[in-house]
């Protein structure tokens, strides 16, 4: 009996812990208020077709709280056999802007840079492309920025 009220009393803190987890990352993922990333852009297309293509409504998928769309039901079929490749880097937020202030900052869809087999995302607006800056020290930036979203996800 002890087993098993200890296995449960383990079982519910697992599920708490993972439950606080996802929490965590809808906090801190950039997302809209209905829960999609990305703007509806299909993090997939950044990879296949190296542009930025809008998701459809009718072929999307949550993966651990974070809504996407995708632009193909092959490009779905594809994130959902490996999400971790295909999420953008820092939550979806401006790579440029974690690395250089550890700031949360909005993106456009459209600047990106995949490094590394990485999806790295980019604010571009008011003749403000922060992907030239990224670009000017991509090295320390990146190290940077790795450092300062561990503060977002712990």
């Amino acid at each position: 009996m002890k087993k098993l009220i200890s296995s449960l009393i383990i079982s519910l803190a697992i599920v708490s812990i993972h439950a606080q987890g996802l929490e965590v990352r809808k906090e801190q993922f950039n997302i809209e208020t209905s829960g999609l990333a990305i703007g509806g852009y299909d993090p997939v297309a950044y990879f296949t077709s190296n542009q930025a293509m809008q998701g459809k409504k009718e072929i999307g998928t949550v993966y651990q709280g974070v809504a996407y769309r995708f632009a193909t039901v092959q490009n779905r079929d594809a994130f959902k056999a490996d999400p971790a490749k295909y999420e953008p880097q820092y939550g979806g937020w401006c790579a440029y802007a974690m690395g250089a202030k550890g700031e949360k900052v909005e993106v456009d869809p459209e600047t990106f840079k995949i490094v590394n087999g990485k999806l790295y995302l980019f604010y571009n607006k008011y003749f403000n492309n922060t992907l030239k800056s990224w670009n000017e020290d991509e090295t320390q930036l990146k190290a940077n920025a790795d450092q300062h979203w561990t503060k977002f996800v712990q």
